[in-house]
């Protein structure tokens, strides 16, 4: 393992990180996440994010300077919590991102924002990576549209490096199979959602089916069947509370562990602190490794 590591650091030491790229041409034209044709007339330099996600891409991407608000559950890096808080994508407050005279809105395709900001004269973008490809397509995406390719370059390049070194440390491991709960109600990941992805590149073998979709509601009665020997994103006292699930393998083992804090903003965040991530789960689902 240790060979296989140092081999790994030499290779991806040895990568030349592109500091250049083309400039963005403007007016830059490209369809976003709902297929919208939008147009980008200038460089934008006063922008408000609406998604935690595209905040902390663009402050990843060095653009964080041209943030004039967010939404309120963005709260990385630090300094964005210094900025008006414009609401969420269902609780927006429309008045205050208008009053605040952006050049751009960053949004997600969800939520019904796109026509009163468009009738304000704000233009406005629909960024949703919920593919873990689609992570690092975003990020040259938001780099075209900022003029920063080659920062948006070199933070995939950044990010993948970082991955694939943490994918390497559980390869050899044994895989436990996995439940991630992100609502009680209950909702789950499937294997091809971002999450997903980063569960297998953890080292599990999630117990969701592929056909169930990326993030499906299921039946309780499919947990207990599937029987897994880690669950995640719920307590133990919440797991033994609910019918037949204190026979489940995780449950009798003490494997059950809460998602909170930085953890959880990194694994349910689709950018930039996605390694941080997946390295806060490959310490849980495997406390064997030493650092």
């Amino acid at each position: 393992m240790k060979r296989i590591l140092f081999t790994a650091l030499l290779a991806i030491s040895s990568i030349s990180i592109s500091s250049s790229a083309a400039a963005t041409t403007y007016p830059f034209t490209f369809k976003d996440d709902l297929g919208r044709t939008v147009t980008i007339k200038a460089e934008p330099k006063h922008i408000i994010s609406v998604l935690p996600s595209s905040t902390e891409t663009i402050c990843a991407l060095g653009a964080c300077d041209r943030l004039i608000g967010v939404d309120d559950y963005s709260n990385f890096p630090e300094s964005v919590n210094k900025l008006p808080k414009v609401g969420g994508l269902y609780n927006p407050n429309l008045e205050q991102m208008v009053a605040l005279q952006p050049d751009l809105i960053v949004i997600s395709k969800y939520g019904k924002l796109v026509e009163p900001l468009e009738r304000a004269g704000i233009t406005v973008v629909a960024i949703n990576p919920e593919k873990y490809a689609e992570i690092f397509v975003k990020t040259t995406t938001l780099g075209k549209v900022l003029n920063l390719e080659a920062a948006a370059k070199n933070l995939n390049l950044e990010v993948q490096s970082k991955v694939k070194l943490l994918e390497l440390r559980v390869r050899a491991l044994k895989h436990p199979t996995a439940y991630f709960e992100i609502d009680p109600t209950p909702y789950t990941i499937g294997p091809d959602s971002f999450m997903g992805v980063m569960l297998s590149k953890a080292g599990a073998v999630n117990i969701i089916p592929n056909t169930l979709g990326d993030f499906p509601k299921i039946s309780p009665e499919l947990v207990l069947e599937k029987n897994p020997q880690i669950m995640l994103g719920l307590t133990l006292e919440e797991a033994k509370a609910r019918p037949g699930w204190a026979g489940i393998a995780a449950v009798k083992t003490g494997k059950v562990f809460n998602i909170s804090g930085v953890l959880n903003d990194t694994l349910v965040r689709p950018g930039p602190r996605i390694a941080l991530g997946l390295e806060g789960l490959i310490k849980l689902l495997h406390p064997e490794l030493k650092n």
